[in-house]
């Protein structure tokens, strides 16, 4: 029997930081801070960052937490902020509105697949959005490859059931007791959540409901330990080609 080797937990955060305005109407980067801050987090996957009048709201963030973003300043965009080293980082517009980064994390020398989704509400919109996402470009493409962290705003509570029908064997990760997020200021949906796939461990999943952030944007925080079970079964990173980001058709 094959020893199990333990490697090093990160800490992942998904937020959707709705462009930094809070329930109260006003827009402050620096709560979106403090409240990264209150968990510090390895790696955040954000959605819904730069305004209108505001487009270096992303560069914002990564200055004041000292990581590295990952991602394109346009208005209502995905990105990642980061410790740790990520490579392959592309982004993939969806059907009908709704949007995928996918980036390759290096986890002790070892690579798993971490998608941020943002999806929008409406049975007919999700099924397009869905189709697509476990299309050739993306899931479907990666499926064997790599362990998969799929996290982000996967919208109408309503329409993902259709995830139980989901191909590819995505589990739903481990949630807390009482999982909703939003909206904020009294959250009654879990529309925050993550799935995965292969040999990774979620050791601990935690929704922040802290006062700020209540107060900082529309959705609350949700963080996960992610770990690899056995490195010595996945692909490393030493060939993987840097690419950089791209727009892909959906």
């Amino acid at each position: 029997m094959s020893e199990v080797l333990a490697v090093k937990a990160i800490r992942v955060m998904t937020y959707h930081v709705h462009r930094c305005r809070g329930g109260d109407g006003q827009t402050e980067p620096e709560r979106i801070v403090e409240v990264i801050r209150q968990v510090a987090p390895d790696l955040v996957a954000l959605q819904d960052v730069n305004s209108a009048e505001d487009r270096c709201q992303l560069t914002y963030l990564a200055a004041q937490l000292g990581m590295q973003s990952f991602g394109q300043s346009r208005i209502g965009g995905s990105a990642f902020l980061s410790f740790v080293p990520l490579k392959g980082v592309q982004e993939y517009r969806l059907a009908k509105g709704g949007s995928c980064q996918r980036a390759d994390v290096d986890l002790a020398g070892q690579r798993f697949y971490l998608y941020i989704l943002r999806l929008d509400t409406g049975f007919y919109q999700y099924r397009q959005q869905v189709r697509t996402l476990f299309g050739p470009d993306l899931l479907g493409r990666h499926s064997t490859q790599c362990p998969q962290l799929v996290i982000g705003d996967f919208a109408d509570p309503l329409a993902a059931a259709l995830l139980i029908n989901w191909p590819g064997s995505l589990r739903r990760t481990p949630t807390p007791f009482w999982s909703a997020t939003y909206p904020a200021r009294f959250p009654l949906l879990g529309r925050d959540r993550g799935y995965l796939r292969g040999g990774l461990r979620i050791l601990d999943c935690t929704v922040l409901h802290s006062s700020l952030a209540r107060e900082a944007s529309t959705h609350l925080p949700v963080t996960f330990t992610v770990q690899m079970a056995d490195p010595r079964h996945y692909l490393p990173l030493d060939g993987l080609k840097n690419r950089r980001m791209e727009i892909a058709p959906g």
